[in-house]
């Protein structure tokens, strides 16, 4: 059964394991656009208004900066149009573009991201599945005003807190820290709780290059000092603990940012960067005395695709601190 829309809705196609078949020579490679995708779940073909296009065809590994943008702008296109947006899309950089698109979207119409762990010709493909119950999400009432959303195995996440959590399970997708805000099942959809959004940013470009720099036990920070010294814009540090660092790491990254914006967040799925609990060499006082730009609510992929939108914008270090406020805690 299919719940009554409230909104038409587009599906755009971006490639991925949703839209990949068994090829010749065995393995998996893409084989299906838009229309096919559609094609192969019967109650889609009678959902009036239902419109279909393919953006890209190829691994979401296999994307560049700039294609990601183009997806996410072609997203929020259809989304300011009023328009329900589906993007089917490869689930290993998902997370990522899904987060891009919510950066730069300040519409009402829902924009949901889904795609799938099983190719179309497996054995139990859950493509069809997602995209049915992506498509219920995208043209429900309810949906409205919650920016982009993700859809995998019934459940629906924000795009801001989305990880991809298991590398080959159905249910591939987690939010470690507030969980799904809502579930679909038999057609119908339930919303447990609503996020606040935040102003978009004006991306121009994503271009940005910033590097992820973990730290780890006994870690120096020479691969800091080296992301700097090979060009990075920006980086993302992501320390250990509640705000912890080996006080050279921490050093290091003290003084790339003096240099570049350097945004910090942690290891643990569900982390947050201290104030004032520790007060050794490297605990979270160090770290927030200085320049270092906090953001433990967000996965080191995220704080990336973020900090490269900001660069994009133009901002600089106090826009991009600016930005990034809502995400430490």
């Amino acid at each position: 059964m299919l719940e009554a829309a409230v909104r038409e809705v587009t599906v755009l196609a971006a490639g991925g394991t949703i839209a990949m078949t068994e090829g010749d020579r065995g393995g998996a490679i893409p084989g299906l656009d838009a229309d096919a995708l559609v094609q192969a779940v019967p109650p889609l073909t009678a959902v009036a208004g239902l419109r279909a296009r393919t953006i890209n065809t190829r691994p979401s590994v296999q994307l560049s900066a700039a294609e990601a943008l183009d997806i996410a702008r072609a997203a929020a296109t259809e989304g300011d149009g009023g328009r329900g947006v589906v993007v089917t899309h490869g689930t290993d950089t998902l997370e990522e573009v899904a987060l891009l698109a919510d950066l730069l979207y300040a519409g009402d119409s829902p924009i949901v991201f889904t795609g799938a762990m099983r190719h179309a010709s497996a054995l139990g493909a859950d493509g069809p599945a997602n995209l049915f119950d992506a498509v219920v999400v995208a043209g429900a009432d309810g949906s409205e005003g919650l920016g982009v959303l993700i859809v995998m195995a019934g459940a629906v996440h924000a795009a801001r807190a989305v990880r991809k959590a298991d590398s080959t399970a159905p249910a591939a997708f987690d939010s470690p820290r507030p969980g799904p805000i809502g579930r679909v099942q038999e057609g119908r959809v339930w919303m447990a709780r609503r996020l606040e959004r935040f102003p978009p940013l004006p991306v121009a470009s994503l271009d940005a290059t910033v590097h992820i720099v973990p730290a780890a036990l006994g870690a120096d920070g020479s691969l800091v000092d080296a992301a700097l010294e090979a060009g990075a814009d920006g980086l993302v540090g992501v320390v250990l603990g509640a705000g912890h660092t080996p006080p050279p790491f921490l050093a290091a990254l003290k003084r790339a940012a003096a240099r570049v914006p350097v945004v910090v967040t942690v290891r643990p799925e569900r982390g947050s960067i201290l104030h004032g609990t520790y007060a050794f060499d490297g605990a979270e006082r160090d770290l927030r005395t200085g320049p270092l730009i906090c953001a433990a609510a967000l996965s080191p992929a995220a704080a990336r695709i973020k900090l490269m939108a900001c660069l994009g914008a133009g901002y600089a270090r106090g826009a991009v601190a600016g930005a990034f406020a809502p995400d430490d805690f």
